[in-house]
């Protein structure tokens, strides 16, 4: 079976199905491919049933799965049956290394030879997790960030032997499926934005456990002010426009070589009283409201977010370069 246009892609295997694999699954179908899933915990096809009944109308009200049915998925009762006639193969195991190694040496061997295999883990090298597989040259990390079928992103990162030809088609579809591909250019534990969110979330807790603020404060503090310029051009482009008609010249002039000095940036080991206080922090600003509520709310938000930034245009979309 010869490897289709990244744009042509029909038939669609997702091995995990979780929160992570049930929302590839979604915009999978919505996308009008067919799907095979598998997933050993019991109950999962049940789940995963229920989980597109979910988000299936909020596929549909972004226009996602306009036409479309969720009706062309196949449940198998093994990982090699899932992934027997697959042309591309998204992996959403548990983020337990020896587990991933495994799964996928199982994966490599059985999908057919011009299969591209993608993992979601979140954090994992790819490099390790691929060892055991015999093609690891059609092998990919391609990590989500949650909602899948809602946030563009997905980071791209390929093993020591990942095919060129293979990242440049993984590119191609994961932008023809309507993510926004990130290829980074070396691999390093939790990629790029985890390690970014990471960053921040860390100095969040510290300023728990210092007593500086609230759980509700801190998320007051970033939705309400960073986080809004950040959903437009994120941190470097923001300190950009800090430098006014100078612009990053002017802002590295001002600041100086120093980065980073009021921020920990350490770990910060989590005290039985700062579990406590983020436990009950959040409790307080969830005010009663489910997860299913407050989930729906997010997605309401973020999608019109993003229809109205798409509607302007972002400020640091790539141009295309002039003639000479």
């Amino acid at each position: 079976m010869a490897r289709p246009a990244p744009d042509k892609v029909l038939r669609a295997a997702v091995i995990g199905t979780g929160t992570i694999g049930s929302a590839w699954v979604a915009l999978f179908l919505a996308r009008g491919m067919t799907v095979t899933a598998w997933d050993p915990a019991p109950g999962a096809a049940a789940r995963l049933d229920a989980q597109l009944s979910k988000i299936w109308p909020k596929l549909t009200k972004l226009g996602l799965a306009k036409g479309r049915r969720p009706d062309r998925l196949i449940f198998t009762a093994t990982p090699e049956a899932a992934v027997a006639q697959a042309e591309l193969v998204q992996e959403n195991a548990l983020e337990n290394e020896a587990l991933k190694i495994d799964l996928l040496a199982r994966l490599d061997a059985a999908a057919p030879r011009d299969a591209v295999i993608a993992s979601s883990t979140s954090g994992l090298l790819p490099t390790r997790i691929a060892r055991r597989m015999k093609r690891p040259e059609r092998f990919l990390i391609a990590h989500p960030f949650n909602p899948p079928y809602l946030i563009p992103l997905v980071e791209l990162l390929g093993c020591a032997k990942t095919s060129p030809a293979v990242l440049a088609w993984a590119m191609k579809f994961y932008a023809a499926i309507g993510k926004t591909p990130l290829l980074l250019k070396k691999e390093v534990p939790g990629f790029l934005a985890n390690r970014i969110q990471d960053a921040v979330w860390a100095e969040c807790v510290h300023l728990i456990e210092a007593g500086v603020a609230t759980p509700e404060q801190i998320d007051i503090a970033i939705a309400q002010g960073p986080g809004l310029r950040w959903a437009v051009m994120g941190p470097c482009l923001t300190y950009h426009l800090t430098g006014g008609e100078g612009g990053m010249t002017a802002t590295l002039a001002h600041f100086g070589d120093s980065v980073g000095k009021w921020a920990t940036l350490k770990p910060t080991r989590l005290s039985a009283k700062t579990r406590k206080a983020l436990i009950d922090g959040t409790r307080r600003e969830a005010a009663g409201r489910s997860v299913r509520d407050l989930e729906a709310f997010r997605d309401s938000c973020v999608g019109s977010f993003i229809r109205t930034v798409t509607r302007e245009g972002r400020p640091a979309a790539p141009r295309k370069a002039k003639p000479a």
